[in-house]
């Protein structure tokens, strides 16, 4: 149970803009009266992810993943209800009541949200001790020193850790925090002889944010020149919130401009980013050192499909770092790269040359990475025929990586021309590389590899059961209440009234459509006209996605049928019709199997008496099912 008042939650629910939140961490296109994108939630080419602004929720047609403002903070995040309205809460400026941090609370949270809780708290403890204490006056230093201003640091939440062995340990202990919850996210570590100690000590901290903007991790910088022993960067362990492949440093802060400018630029270090953030090119990130992952790129594909890397001047860095750089044309991004002079890497090449100029010198140096690595091997193999056949071999495995055939053409052409090589015989590498890779995965290839394919035996299709068949028709009366829930069809008669007073003697079979007709009967017995908000926002789970579920539609009018005077007409146009027929509907095939389980009765039965109740039952029942068929428009086989 979340102690945050239901009043906060319901103005969080009012406030919070489905638009705004989700696009947030994805780029939203209109498409009709939705809003549509690539799924955030698994990987696709085409956008099947739908946000409807009128109706405040999402639906991705794709995975299935669905809800209103709060459950996508809750899906995208991983985290609870109640960090999901503080979180929007935080973004909307509402304040949420202040809560004690009692025993009772402290239940109430989980552990992945304890683990946010404690790393917030040493984020703001580090800030503290940068600017408060003596000591802080070391680290303020280093980062004058490297050029960083006061809204840099404040914006990135930049930090210090004392060089004291127990200092945030005590802190926190202090504050009712709890120790196992500082060694979960390795802020502290405990020895086996019962001691403790913290991780950082003496260092420049650099906070982690995941995409909301909560702390998940940390970087930090040594500022002990002398000690050997000491690695100069040391990063937070891998925890149930610090997934180093799935984080990219500064992304947060960077993903508006991202989305503004369309494009992505890839450093290494925590200061590449923060200096050019300072100079103006705000759409910035780093991997932090490590290989560029496959979960890093789908970060950055949900704000731009344009990635440029920002290399060090560093020939056998920047060898070593290609592979990962596959992995982004792999899946379907644009590349482009930027070396800069031998020594130089963004942060010291920025400052030397200023803003303006490093600006400049991006446009003027930026191309493609296919034909950066074909120049690159074409250079290295000038003059050496074997060499120059291998590295053929590595440009046409980056250019197979990339999954659209029209760029796959332009970059063999390229390619041709920087190799002095015919195109066919690159193709015709790629074409084999293709084949050895498919009978890799195959196991190796076989007679049967050769021989026509066999069509598949088709698997006998299975009859729907009654309790499956009902559930399709409930299911439509349940959709048309959810979408039309006070629409009036005649004076005094809504939708939803008009359907539970039709369905009063049929029972529903379906356990989470009977939950969905109570409560829409309980609001009409308490004079209150149901509405579809009453199920995006219900507190129970299962009822909230089937309501999003159904309320979702994945196709719309084009506008150009208006445009041209075509009338089409919609459902709500026939309200009244559609209604009565979903209604109707319902009442002939629950009759259908309740003749069909009388007629299978009859055939078992041997008492007189009992025989000549059930065929009268046959005959009404028959007699029903019928006229519902008539009134259908359906011819009945008797």
């Amino acid at each position: 149970m979340s102690l945050i008042p239901k009043e906060t939650v319901d103005q969080v629910l009012a406030q919070a803009d489905i638009t705004e939140v989700v696009g947030d961490f994805v780029s939203l296109k209109k498409k009709g009266q939705n809003m549509w994108a690539c799924c955030p939630f698994h990987h696709e080419k085409s956008p099947s992810f739908s946000v409807s602004p009128a109706k405040g929720i999402y639906k991705c047609f794709g995975c299935g993943k669905a809800g209103n403002s709060v459950q996508f903070i809750m899906d995208v995040e991983g985290t609870s209800f109640p960090e999901a309205i503080k979180f929007l809460a935080k973004k909307y400026n509402i304040e949420v009541p202040e809560e004690t941090q009692d025993p009772e609370y402290a239940r109430e949270q989980s552990e992945r949200d304890s683990l946010f809780i404690v790393s917030d708290f040493a984020a703001k403890h580090f800030q503290l001790r940068l600017t408060d204490q003596e000591q802080g006056s070391i680290g303020q230093s280093y980062l004058k020193q490297r050029g960083l201003s006061s809204s840099t640091i404040r914006k990135y939440e930049l930090g210090y850790s004392l060089d004291e062995w127990t200092d945030l340990t005590d802190s926190a202990l202090k504050a009712g925090y709890q120790q196992k919850y500082l060694e979960a996210t390795g802020l502290t570590i405990a020895r086996e002889d019962g001691k403790k100690y913290d991780r950082f000590r003496g260092r420049v901290m650099f906070p982690i944010h995941n995409g909301s903007g909560r702390v998940v991790g940390f970087g930090a910088r040594t500022l002990k020149s002398n000690d050997k022993k000491s690695p100069k960067y040391l990063n937070s362990p891998e925890s149930d919130i610090y997934h180093k492949s799935n984080v990219l440093y500064g992304l947060f802060q960077a993903k508006q401009a991202i989305r503004m400018q369309d494009m992505c630029y890839m450093v290494e270090g925590y200061l590449d980013v923060l200096s050019l953030h300072q100079g103006g090119i705000e759409n910035v990130v780093a991997s932090s050192g490590t290989s560029l992952t496959e979960g890093q790129i789908k970060l950055i594909a949900r704000y731009t499909e344009n990635i440029t890397v920002l290399y060090d001047g560093d020939a056998a860095g920047i060898k070593a770092s290609l592979r990962g750089i596959d992995l982004i044309l792999e899946l379907g991004l644009n590349v482009n790269v930027v070396t800069f002079p031998e020594g130089e890497d963004p942060d010291s090449y920025i400052h030397k040359v200023g803003d303006a100029a490093f600006k400049s010198y991006l446009k003027e140096h930026a191309q493609d990475f296919i034909s950066f690595k074909t120049s690159l091997y074409a250079e290295e193999a000038a003059g050496n025929p074997v060499k120059k056949a291998e590295a053929i071999k590595e440009v046409v495995a980056s250019i197979g990586k990339i999954p659209d055939a029209i760029k796959r053409s332009v970059f063999f052409r390229s390619c041709s021309i920087i190799f002095d090589i015919d195109e066919q015989v690159l193709i015709s590498e790629y074409n084999k590389s293709q084949l050895q890779g498919r009978q890799q995965r195959s196991g190796g290839p076989d007679e049967s590899a050769f021989a026509p394919p066999s069509a598949p035996e088709p698997e006998p299709e299975k009859p729907a059961t009654d309790q499956e068949v009902l559930q399709r028709y409930e299911r439509e009366i349940v959709r048309m209440i959810l979408h039309y829930p006070d629409s009036v069809l005649e004076e005094g008669l809504t939708t939803s009234s008009y359907m539970l007073e039709q369905l009063d003697d049929i029972e529903f079979v379906t356990p989470l459509y009977i939950q969905i007709i109570e409560i829409v009967r309980a609001k009409l017995n308490n004079n209150e006209l149901p509405t579809a908000d009453d199920f995006i926002n219900y507190p129970k789970e299962e009822i909230r996605s089937e309501a999003i579920s159904l309320l979702s539609e994945p196709y719309e009018l084009s506008h150009n049928w208006e445009t041209h005077h075509i009338f089409v007409p919609k459902e709500s146009d026939l309200l009244a019709y559609g209604a009565e027929r979903a209604v109707l509907r319902l009442k002939w095939r629950n009759a259908e199997i309740l003749l069909k389980a009388q007629r299978e009765k009859l055939r078992l039965v041997t008492d007189p008496t009992e025989v000549d109740r059930v065929l009268n039952l046959i005959i009404s029942l028959n007699t029903f099912y019928s006229q519902l068929g008539n009134m259908l428009g359906i011819v009945v086989n008797r």
